[in-house]
């Protein structure tokens, strides 16, 4: 799996950074290089947001410092805007980086991206977080 190239919607990526939470392997994945995160500048903005809201300030920046310093995490810069989600547009962000990134999955437990499996193009492949937990695990 290590040339799996992700993208982690915010609340599957604030779901596997707790230790004692049950998706810490899809972070701890991320640190050991078994698959690359793709990130915008603008996912990094809203991860940064809604960390610092549910936990600290401080973990938000030291996330994104860490995010942004990490070997397995690649900033993309989508040059597409494509509205697909119309139920929740911010949730675009993330479609718009996967389809710039050719990336392999959309990690996200969000209904919105359902949709997604309804269109031809672009062809992008929505995964809950518990699938891409038992893909990381898998693979050991």
């Amino acid at each position: 799996m290590r040339n799996k190239r992700i993208v982690l919607d915010t609340n599957a990526l604030v779901a596997s950074l707790s230790r004692r939470g049950q998706y810490y392997a899809v972070w701890n994945g991320l640190q050991e290089g078994k698959y690359t995160l793709c990130i915008s500048n603008e996912i990094l903005d809203e991860y940064i947001e809604i960390i610092g809201r549910l936990m600290t300030p401080s973990i938000a920046e030291n996330v994104a410092d860490l995010l942004l310093k990490s070997e397995n995490v690649e900033l993309i810069h989508p040059h597409f805007r494509l509205g697909i989600i119309t139920a929740d547009p911010d949730d675009n962000k993330f479609v718009d980086c996967a389809f710039a990134a050719n990336a392999t999955y959309i990690v996200s437990d969000d209904t919105h991206y359902e949709i997604l499996n309804t269109i031809d193009f672009p062809m992008l492949f929505v995964i809950k977080l518990k699938q891409f937990l038992n893909i990381l695990q898998s693979n050991n």
